[in-house]
């Protein structure tokens, strides 16, 4: 929005009925055209409204009704900064059509624009298009350097740290600013100088206006003079504000002595009046239509030109110099209302723009704390980030004296949270490494085992490197896949080369398995009286010699082996009982015709062993509880059980023969 002072069209009709004489007194520090413009600089976001006091006082317009702030005036014009939070708009109000001429232009055609003006144009009248040309220069400026930024983080990643290179063009806009100012510069020496001059010349023309009531001449000379001297103040241009008030006062007095003086007759002033009140009947014409006036601020400048040329025309007749002039203060106090009004609402606006950008600080502010640890994380943290931003863009400026204090907020959290995103990846990163380095290690270690033959160790010491691979973090998208793929290829040849060798194992295990069915049909079927205890030699030498079958099938196959040498066993031993008990009845009989001392020594000996049985019995019965509480000890279990047995036979046996001694049997 153009800086904006509303300073009030003064109201306040001179008292002494003397108002042709009056000089402008409005005098802007620059050219109008160079006043109604100060767009906003593309960094700092300029909000120059400011209003003054309404003040209905004619004859006294502050010439600083104008005034102007614009980003122009900085010395250094610099690329914004910041992860792209910047503001660059027109200012309300402000007539955009320097904007659309500057549109879809280059920046070579841009910068050729604006030496054309500086060389063609006077410096006071281009200040807009300079401005339009900057803004739209830094846009194109900005969208270069946004698009090699992603660019560099496509080719590099998002964590290496992306530099802008130096813009030739931008250099060569900054000299011509710098052309540009010191023009400026000094247009507004000559400016201050020539008001300087115009001072000294108005003192003189007073000087002269208070020498013609002491003149002798004739009344027609010296009235010629008089209105000489009145084209002279009219033409001389503007004086330094400072004097504006005082100068106006001065001539006014002695405006009204002349004519106290010359005693103008009556038909003269009366002709003067009637001119004088068409021409302000005009004017007031003019100052309602402004009602209608679509800008505000246009409608206010146009007020100010009218009472400009209300002072330059004379007085009126004093039937209609109240009347004429409460009508023209009313229709311009409707304006002055008008402008008063579209301030305090760009004021409001401001205010709430102020509180709706503190909010968003607010935001970043609480992303810069809170504790972000996880990729996921962050990326959710910049979308959000990126979406303050955005909203950031849409709102128009704060309060003047607030703006760059919440601009320069906004912007240090927002660069606290992207320097606390460039941290974190660079942990990230030094992390990636170290996790690199481990699952490269992983894999040499891999491909030293994936020829192994050793299938149970090498099993398990794969199996504890995949477990330890999961527990390493991740590693940079460069080298994720090849790492993985040279691990898992180390494993995979293992394991391929394990099921190839279990696979041929499994179909050698399924010929031992019909092998060893057949051999336990052939012990089902064997005689064991005819061959004896060397049948079942041959038979257990058989099934050591064939190999492994299917462990599914290893328990139920190893019972039936068992109760079929148990069966063979069995009767071998009662063929083999029966004999000796047979012999033992023999021996029995010779020893009672021996007599009886021989047959009780027997008998004494026979009773001992059962005896001693029955200790080692209840010896192996007692292992055998022991052994039941240990894991892996069926084998000696079975093997005690065994022996058990055997004892409880042979124990039997001498209690029988202990019998045939005592005639039981």
């Amino acid at each position: 929005m153009s800086t904006e002072k509303s300073t009030e069209v003064s109201m306040q009709e001179p008292v002494n009925g003397v108002e042709e004489m009056t000089q402008k007194v409005v005098e802007r520090q620059v050219e109008e055209s160079e006043a109604q413009q100060a767009p906003a600089a593309a960094e700092t976001e300029p909000s120059d409204v400011a209003e003054d006091t309404v003040v209905l006082e004619e004859p006294s317009v502050d010439d600083s009704a104008v005034t102007e702030t614009s980003a122009a005036e900085n010395d250094s014009v610099t690329e914004p900064v910041g992860n792209g939070v910047s503001e660059s708009e027109p200012e309300a109000g402000e007539d955009t059509a320097e904007l659309d001429s500057v549109a879809g232009k280059s920046k070579p055609e841009l910068l050729d624009m604006l030496a054309s003006l500086l060389s063609e144009r006077p410096v006071q009248s281009i200040r807009r298009e300079v401005d339009a040309i900057k803004v739209a220069f830094y846009k194109l400026r900005r969208a270069e350097t946004e698009a090699a930024r992603k660019a560099f983080a496509e080719a590099n990643g998002p964590d290496a740290e992306f530099v802008s290179e130096p813009d030739a063009e931008e250099a060569r806009l900054k000299d011509l600013l710098k052309t540009y100012r010191a023009k400026r510069d000094e247009y507004a020496a000559v400016s201050e100088r020539a008001k300087e001059e115009n001072y000294r010349t108005k003192l003189e023309i007073i000087e002269e206006l208070k020498n013609l009531v002491k003149n002798e001449e004739t009344l027609n000379n010296t009235f010629t003079k008089f209105r000489e001297l009145q084209t002279r103040w009219k033409e001389t241009g503007p004086v330094p504000v400072q004097y504006v008030n005082d100068l106006w006062e001065t001539y006014n007095l002695h405006v009204e002595n002349f004519y106290d003086f010359v005693k103008i007759n009556k038909e003269l002033r009366d002709l003067d009046w009637k001119k004088n009140l068409e021409q302000k009947t005009l004017l007031c014409e003019q100052a309602e239509r402004l009602a209608e006036e679509p800008s505000v601020i246009e409608a206010f400048r146009k007020l100010q030109k009218l009472h400009e040329e209300w002072r330059e025309i004379g007085p009126v007749s004093g039937e209609f110099k109240e009347a004429l002039w409460e009508r023209f203060k009313n229709a311009s106090s409707q304006v002055n209302r008008r402008h008063q009004e579209y301030f305090e609402g760009i004021k409001a606006e401001q205010v709430s723009n102020l509180e709706r950008k503190a909010a968003l600080c607010e935001q970043v502010e609480a992303l810069v704390v809170e504790p972000i640890t996880t990729h996921k994380a962050w990326n959710r943290a910049n979308e959000k980030l990126l979406a303050i931003q955005q909203e950031w863009k849409t709102i128009g400026f704060a309060p003047k004296k607030d703006n760059t204090r919440i601009y320069e907020r906004f912007r240090a959290a927002c660069d606290k949270f992207f320097e606390l995103k460039r941290k974190f990846y660079s942990e990230v990163k030094d992390s990636m490494e170290e996790n690199l380095r481990l699952k490269e290690e992983l894999c040499e270690l891999a491909e030293k085992l994936q020829e192994s033959d050793d299938w149970k160790a090498a099993t398990d010491s794969l199996l504890e490197l995949q477990s330890r691979w999961k527990e390493i973090g991740a590693v940079s998208r460069r080298h994720s896949d090849a790492v993985w793929r040279r691990f898992r290829a180390a494993c995979d040849k293992f394991f391929e080369r394990k099921a190839a060798y279990f696979s041929a194992r499994e179909n050698e295990y399924m010929d031992n398995l019909r092998r060893k069915n057949e051999l336990l049909d052939k012990m089902a079927a064997a005689d064991i009286l005819e061959g004896g205890y060397d049948l079942i030699k041959d038979f257990q030498r058989q099934w050591s010699e064939i190999g492994f079958v299917p462990i599914k099938y290893k328990d139920e196959l190893q019972k039936r082996y068992k109760a079929a040498i148990d069966r063979l066993f069995g009767a071998m031993r009662g063929s083999d009982r029966e004999r000796s008990m047979s012999r033992f009845r023999d021996k029995v009989s010779s020893l009672r015709s021996g007599g009886e001392k021989r047959l009780r020594t027997e008998r004494d000996k026979l009773y001992n062993r059962v005896r001693q049985l029955e200790q080692e019995i209840a010896l192996l019965e007692n292992n055998v509880g022991f052994f039941s509480k240990s894991k892996g000890a069926e084998a000696i279990i079975a093997d005690v059980q065994e022996k058990i047995a055997k004892a409880k036979q042979e124990m039997a046996d001498a209690i029988a023969k202990v019998k045939m001694i005592d005639g039981e049997e």
